[in-house]
């Protein structure tokens, strides 16, 4: 059973969390007893969404079954749940949590990076990802046209324009420019 809500009234425990959902267009996330709250979704966010969405689909981890879903639950411990803005889940990892009671951690993730993000809770996030079983973490900041690609919290690749953005050694196959990842240009 969801809980919908649309009142003030905020779930108390990880429990009440996972089964809560907010209908007032924002993203919750939950962190050791707080609940996080982030804003919306802007339009040229879904053309990245889109876009990463799209070059997923011609990944070999996509016709093994894999899956990058936005905003996923991610446990990544008993009391951190995080929603990344996309994260990849290998098939195997989606068939085995089928006959498992352990939530799979994926082992990419993606997110956004909005003006109004707190710089010190970015930086917590990507601690916690890569305290649990995360490889590779990208961090895009769209209106500064960069993208940081994180294999580790130490080692960090800062990609603009031409550079390239990967997700090895997760996927061979799924990277992009800068440049082709945030033109709101359609492709023809």
């Amino acid at each position: 059973m969801i809980l919908r809500s649309t009142s003030s009234v905020l779930p108390r425990t990880l429990d009440e969390f996972v089964q809560w959902e907010a209908v007032d267009g924002f993203k919750y996330e939950w962190n050791d007893g707080k609940i996080i709250r982030f804003g919306k979704v802007k339009k040229k966010h879904l053309f990245i969404i889109r876009r990463l969405q799209q070059l997923f689909f011609g990944t070999a981890a996509f016709s093994k079954g894999g899956a990058l879903i936005m905003e996923q639950d991610v446990m990544l411990s008993g009391i951190q749940m995080r929603r990344p803005d996309l994260a990849f889940f290998s098939g195997k990892q989606i068939d085995d949590s089928a006959n498992s009671d352990e939530e799979p951690v994926p082992e990419f993730l993606i997110e956004v990076i909005s003006p109004t993000d707190d710089a010190e809770k970015v930086e917590e996030k990507l601690a916690e990802y890569f305290d649990s079983s995360v490889k590779v973490v990208w961090h895009i900041y769209p209106d500064n046209e960069v993208v940081y690609v994180y294999t580790s919290r130490k080692n960090v690749k800062i990609c603009t324009e031409h550079d390239i953005c990967s997700a090895h050694p997760v996927m061979e196959d799924f990277d992009i420019s800068v440049r082709e990842l945030l033109s709101t240009q359609i492709p023809k």
